[in-house]
């Protein structure tokens, strides 16, 4: 049963590390389901070379089903890897960064 919070349904998501380059979602997909519903996963790729990155996201709609998947698959070796598994942390702070330098009135 999906968690609601002010009546707006909450999806889990989870951490995937150490993946193989060689892992798709549809391989992620797989060993998920058999801890419940699989809502998505994000295979994210490098902007330049468009290679997998060694990570996935994968959501899914019970809580009790996700710390099931994380307990017994972080450590596990899948495909050639040991790979991490974990609840996804928030973004942290609003992106950009870095700011410039000092703006000094010019005289």
């Amino acid at each position: 049963m999906p968690l609601v919070s002010n009546g707006l349904e909450r999806i889990v998501t989870i951490y995937v590390g150490n993946l193989s380059f060689q892992a798709t979602e549809d391989d992620l997909r797989e060993v998920f389901a058999e801890y419940g519903k699989v809502s998505r996963i994000s295979l994210p790729t490098d902007r330049e070379t468009g290679r997998k990155r060694g990570f996935a996201f994968v959501e899914m709609e019970d809580e009790a089903q996700e710390d099931q998947a994380i307990s017994e698959l972080d450590g596990a070796e899948w495909l050639g890897r040991e790979i991490r598994v974990n609840k996804a942390k928030p973004r942290e702070g609003g992106g950009g960064g870095g700011g410039g330098g000092r703006r000094n009135g010019g005289f």
